[in-house]
């Protein structure tokens, strides 16, 4: 008799455990859409552009059957949460857990290395940080300069190179912070699409960046390093490539409801999307566009604003935040957007222009719309160009270039504020980009090169939610025990 209460106990433990929702805050990554860090501090809004301007300035110091990839993504870029969005990627034999910020703009893998002294320790965004270590991994080794992959770097042999010398690298950054280190090649773990909804682990050789040498201000949403997926010939994805794992296609779709979203290499087949051709020859995502309209009407705007070359022209980058635009298309835009609401009184909150508006701004404002080569149309609305702040109080996310270097300041910059919530295609093969309005929380279908199958690759959002998920299912096989035990 004694037995059927503790029974009974643990059946309702059991229950607990398995049914009942984990709590917010505790272990589960939690969107903070009111620009709070931890401990309800308000984030400072000129970040945002602290982190744009880094990206825009950054430059190298240097300069198998394929089969789908479904990459773990995590984050959320609006302005009044992480600004960014990362993936989880497996390094090294045993292998370890790394969270990098997924970053179209640039080429190179770089993770922070223990010989890095002054790298980040925490992050605010729901990630245990961790180092890299060479000497920690079996199948790890450094990469020297006279390796194919540093002369692929380099377009040569770097000059002075000596045979055993470690290739380096270096990353650098307008504010004048920097990452910097050596080349080494270890085994990257991913998941390979191999069903429905249904994945195995997989592996391929990249060498990458150990960054040994951090410069600049630390940041609230540090992350253990960068995944380029930039167009150059040692990016990851065409390291993976070359050897024949993969195609030089992907895609993502970025939740800014949900967080996360969808991460993959492989064809698309549905949702279908149209497309725009890349420019060739540059070192970005740079597409053509031909014209703005605000509301159904175009602005008037110089006909040389949209012209290649010469600091012009128009990139795709998912490691900018917000969407930065030249002087002479800013202004018309404002004058167009504002047009019927004169009367809205403007406040500064750091680098943003912001204003109190109580009611829904889609149907108060016009839509925006940017017209690019191919009739392909990037639609934004009111709630996607501007962000909330706080209750009633609106802030402009489009973003006027400014001063910038000549050969900058006439780029129209497109970051994932404009691209999320939708899902974007770049075909490295056809050499072009497209995309079209999408449920990034759902799933996509993507073409399986070995059988010709076609399998469902769904979102993700990477948190500690799935170091919770092993707990709880650690307290579920005691609890299971023990009831087994007080039953018998």
């Amino acid at each position: 008799m004694e037995k059927a209460p503790a029974s009974a106990l643990c059946l309702f433990l059991l229950y607990v455990v398995v049914f009942v929702p984990a709590a917010d805050g505790i272990g589960v990554f939690n969107v903070e859409r009111k620009f709070k860090l931890a401990g309800g501090r308000h984030r400072n809004m000129s970040d945002l552009r602290a982190h744009d301007a880094r990206r825009h300035s950054r430059m190298l110091a240097a300069a198998a059957t394929t089969a789908a990839v479904d990459i773990p993504l995590g984050g959320l870029s609006l302005p009044t949460a992480t600004g960014l969005y990362y993936a989880k990627i497996g390094i090294g034999t045993p292998g370890q857990d790394y969270y990098v910020q997924v970053d179209t703009g640039s080429d190179l893998l770089w993770i922070n290395c223990v010989e890095c002294n002054n790298c980040p320790k925490d992050s605010n965004i729901g990630i245990k940080l961790k180092l890299y270590d060479l000497k920690g991994s079996g199948s790890g080794n450094e990469v020297s300069c006279d390796d194919s992959f540093c002369s692929l770097m380099y377009d040569s042999v770097p000059k002075g190179c000596v045979r055993g010398v470690p290739c380096q690298y270096s990353v650098m950054y307008g504010d004048g912070s920097s990452s910097g280190g050596y080349i080494v090649r270890d085994v990257v773990r991913y998941n390979q699409v191999a069903g429905d909804h249904h994945t195995i682990a997989a592996n391929a050789s990249i060498a990458f960046g150990c960054g040994a040498i951090q410069t600049g201000e630390e940041t609230d949403d540090a992350v253990d390093g960068l995944l380029g997926f930039g167009q150059a010939n040692y990016s990851m994805i065409s390291q993976m490539a070359s050897s024949g794992k993969v195609r030089k296609i992907f895609a993502h779709c970025l939740d800014t409801i949900n967080g996360g979203g969808i991460f993959a290499i492989g064809n698309v087949v549905e949702p279908k999307v149209k497309t725009t051709p890349m420019v060739p020859d540059m070192p970005h995502y740079n597409v053509i566009l031909k014209s703005i309209d605000v509301g159904g009407t175009f602005l008037q705007l110089p006909t040389d604003l949209f012209e290649l070359g010469d600091g012009k022209g128009t990139i795709i980058d998912s490691g900018t935040t917000l969407a930065y635009i030249p002087d002479e298309a800013y202004n018309p835009m404002m004058d167009a957007i504002f047009g019927n609401h004169k009367d809205l009184g403007f406040h500064n909150e750091g680098d943003f222009i912001c204003f109190i508006y109580s009611g829904s701004v889609d149907d108060a404002f016009p839509i925006v719309t940017l017209h690019f080569e191919k009739l392909l149309t990037l639609s934004v609305k009111p709630s996607d160009y501007f962000f909330q702040y706080k209750d009633n109080y609106w802030c402009i996310g489009w973003q006027r270039r400014g001063p910038q270097p000549k050969d900058q300041k006439d780029l129209f910059l497109l970051g994932d504020f404009l691209l999320s919530n939708k899902l974007v295609v770049y075909d490295l093969e056809k050499q072009v980009i497209g995309w079209t309005d999408y449920n990034c929380s759902s799933s996509i279908k993507i073409e399986d090169d070995n059988s010709g199958k076609v399998y469902s690759v769904d979102a993700h959002n990477v948190s500690t939610s799935s170091r919770l998920e092993t707990g709880r299912l650690t307290v579920l096989l005691l609890l299971t025990s023990i009831m087994m035990f007080l039953i018998q």
